[in-house]
């Protein structure tokens, strides 16, 4: 048997970090398996569904890297074979017409409440010869069976048994026909020969009556697997109060998806202590069984560690890709100046993210036009313009621009000028890149250049002249 395995959101908004996780999930066991992963679009909501969420969710899916082998199928192009089972089951005794109101089922559920019972279809039209009233159009229910349990081994939280007697007859096609969630969704499972379900525990309410449906349809269900929510620090249900919930907010606020994939795997899944896993190692790891049964709260710290890891020991050309986005969210020309991976090796231990490392990484393309006033005031003092101006003197006569001879020129200054390099390296730092931070002085001056340096050494000499002048 090949696994078969499906993630199946529904477009009314952005793919959350929950929607994700079960993908993720999904994906891996496929991946484990050599099964086949689905993608199937659940937009049978035509009054929350937009173009615009879909395009959000796949955006996030390629994002993640999280292939899919088939579609994406959309259910609204699919309405005709749910019609089609539809009138199967009402042809087979399975289903019915109902005519119960709106006002009829909220009066129904009143008295129900009274009692202090479950609220509940009662099943009034079930088996009724009334004639119907007229101007009404009814809705289409399933006939659930009346005695037995539905029984079924979740691969997650083991054996659940459900009295058939605690379900009612759930709707499968609405007054205007439309199927709902329930009906579209069996017919997609059965159709797609999805072997896996793996799905939220939002959804555990919906299985007995999904598999009551299944069995009518002469199906054996599959095997399903409902995974706890992800909650906030406080304990809470995760919401956007919590910080960034959606998958492509942590690609702006400048995640790599390696990291988050490592963090969403720890979010309710795990292999002994460990903490890190790499993409295969994920997939050879990973089992149904390694899920817990409890909610799992996310830990922003974690997530901020591990996107450090990545960015330190992710190959450079992979950065690179990933660093396009955010150069151009925060418009950074790098066509000119140095090579973006050289940059990317010398301040990827620096960064906290990706566009904290554009960010930082600015005055390697662009002359400061002016400096950071902390720092200036620090570092700038009336004997500065002489130190830099004999460091420049130093560096104009190299005749190599690299690592140790920059660093021997800034050297050889200090001894000329009889002072240590704390007292000119700071402000060599200012002058060429506006700010106090940069990586150590060789490397930025080399990636800076040798004209881009000079000029910017002479830039803040005339600032300091000028400075005293006005002074």
């Amino acid at each position: 048997m090949t696994v078969r395995t499906r993630f199946a959101p529904s477009p009314t908004g952005y793919l959350h970090i929950g929607g994700a996780r079960t993908a993720l999930f999904c994906w891996l066991y496929a991946r484990k398996l050599g099964g086949e992963f689905i993608l199937r679009v659940e937009d049978t909501d035509r009054e929350r569904s937009t173009q615009a969420s879909v395009d959000a969710i796949l955006q996030a899916m390629d994002w993640l890297g999280l292939d899919y082998d088939e579609g994406p199928f959309y259910q609204t192009e699919r309405f005709e074979r749910y019609q089609a089972v539809v009138q199967q089951l009402l042809d087979n005794d399975q289903a019915y017409y109902c005519y119960a109101s709106k006002e009829e089922l909220d009066a129904m559920r009143e008295v129900q409440m009274a009692r202090k019972e479950k609220p509940r279809y009662d099943g009034r039209w079930r088996d009724s010869t009334a004639a119907p009233p007229e101007g009404v159009q009814p809705v289409i229910r399933f006939k659930n069976p009346l005695e037995g349990v539905v029984s079924f081994s979740d691969v997650v939280r083991g054996e659940i048994t459900v009295s058939n007697q605690e379900l009612d007859d759930l709707i499968i096609a609405r007054s205007d026909g439309t199927p709902t969630y329930n009906l579209s969704v069996v017919v997609d499972d059965l159709d797609m020969g999805i072997t896996h379900v793996i799905r939220g525990d939002d959804h555990i309410n919906n299985t007995p009556r999904q598999i009551n449906m299944m069995r009518a349809l002469g199906y054996e269900p599959p095997l399903f697997g409902h995974v706890p929510m992800i909650l906030g620090p406080d304990g809470q249900r995760l919401s956007k109060r919590h910080g960034a919930v959606s998958v492509m907010e942590y690609r702006n606020e400048g995640y790599t998806p390696e990291a988050l994939l490592n963090y969403l795997v720890r979010l309710g899944w795990s292999h002994g202590d460990q903490e890190l896993f790499s993409r295969a190692e994920m997939i050879e790891l990973f089992t149904l069984e390694g899920i817990n049964r409890a909610a799992s709260a996310v830990n922003p710290e974690k997530l901020v560690w591990m996107n450090q890891h990545y960015l330190k020991t992710l190959p450079v050309e992979q950065l690179l890709e990933q660093l396009q986005w955010h150069l151009a969210e925060q418009g950074l020309d790098t066509s000119t100046g140095p090579a973006l991976a050289d940059v990317i090796e010398a301040q990827r231990d620096r960064a906290k993210n990706l566009a904290d490392m554009v960010a930082i990484s600015r005055y390697f393309y662009e002359t400061p036009t002016d400096y950071d006033q902390a720092a200036a005031k620090k570092h700038f003092k009336a004997e500065t313009a002489t130190y830099l101006a004999t460091v420049r003197t130093e560096l104009a006569n190299l005749a190599d621009w690299e690592d140790s001879a920059i660093h021997t020129a800034i050297q050889q200054a200090c001894e000329q000028l009889g002072v240590k390099l704390g007292k000119v390296g700071p402000a060599l730092r200012v002058a060429v890149t506006g700010s106090a931070s940069s990586p150590s002085l060789e490397v930025t001056l080399r990636l800076i250049g040798r004209e881009q340096s000079l000029a910017r050494i002479d830039a803040a000499v005339n600032f300091l002249q000028n400075s005293r002048s006005e002074a």
